[in-house]
């Protein structure tokens, strides 16, 4: 089975290929498109404008940053809808059928061909194309550290999030927490300790495989998605990370020194 036609995108970009920068930027949950032969799952335009289908702002943010950074940034454009970036495909919640309380017709029913289809030219390319960096920047001795960029809801079935960004972290907490220390000498900000998320193995694809397991210097940024949904936010967010992050590995190497 073929899920994407001749005419529809390749499920990643690439920003900074080359770029000399240490850090390197992932964004799972960047874009919201769907292959064609999909349809709309079944849902209204509207629903796609919604966080269920992708993460606000975190894209712009990513690439704004990454341009600060002169760092490789790398953004999934397909929608979250069609399959999870940031989920192992095996895990149940790779093809979610109901989002929220929101059902997604399209996504009932799924034969394990069509499943497969959607990890095999969707969610592998993506994930190949950062190890293949991974890899290459390995063999070239480079260093390199992690940052995973997504947004939140504001509110989640009903229920306010306090939080104007959360660090997320799994096994390794070092580089998160001495973040979550920068972000809070900033002033004004209630931030997250792996709110309103953790990492998990089954819950997360990005940090565990290809920061953990190689044991680079990593962190979740999430930021809550009122405070990037704009431009001039975006902006903001992505300055006041260009200034925190390299601070962030500096401490980290002091630590470790």
């Amino acid at each position: 089975m073929k899920l994407l036609a001749a005419n529809d995108p390749a499920p990643f970009a690439v920003e900074q290929a080359d770029g000399d920068s240490p850090f390197f930027l992932t964004c799972d949950h960047a874009g919201r498109r769907l292959p064609q032969k999909l349809g709309r799952l079944g849902l209204p335009e509207a629903e796609f404008e919604r966080h269920i289908a992708w993460d606000i702002g975190a894209s712009e943010v990513a690439r704004r940053l990454g341009r600060a950074l002169d760092a490789f940034t790398v953004h999934q454009i397909y929608s979250r809808l069609v399959i999870d970036s940031n989920r192992e495909p095996s895990v149940a919640s790779s093809i979610v059928t109901v989002s929220e309380t929101t059902e997604i017709p399209g996504n009932r029913d799924l034969g394990e061909e069509e499943r497969q289809a959607r990890a095999r030219e969707i969610f592998w390319p993506y994930h190949d194309r950062i190890a293949a960096e991974l890899d290459r920047r390995a063999r070239a001795g480079r260093t390199t550290v992690l940052i995973a960029v997504h947004s939140f809801t504001p509110v989640f079935k009903g229920i306010a999030r306090p939080w104007h960004v959360g660090v997320l972290y799994n096994r390794d907490p070092r580089l998160a927490l001495i973040l979550k220390h920068l972000f809070e000498a900033e002033g004004g900000l209630v931030v997250g300790d792996n709110e309103p998320y953790a990492v998990g193995d089954l819950t997360d694809y990005t940090i565990p495989v290809h920061g953990e397991k190689r044991g680079l210097p990593h962190v979740e940024i999430e930021i809550r998605q009122d405070l990037i949904a704009e431009a001039a936010g975006q902006e903001i967010w992505a300055a006041r990370l260009a200034r925190l992050l390299p601070e962030a590995y500096r401490r980290l190497n002091l630590a470790a020194a």
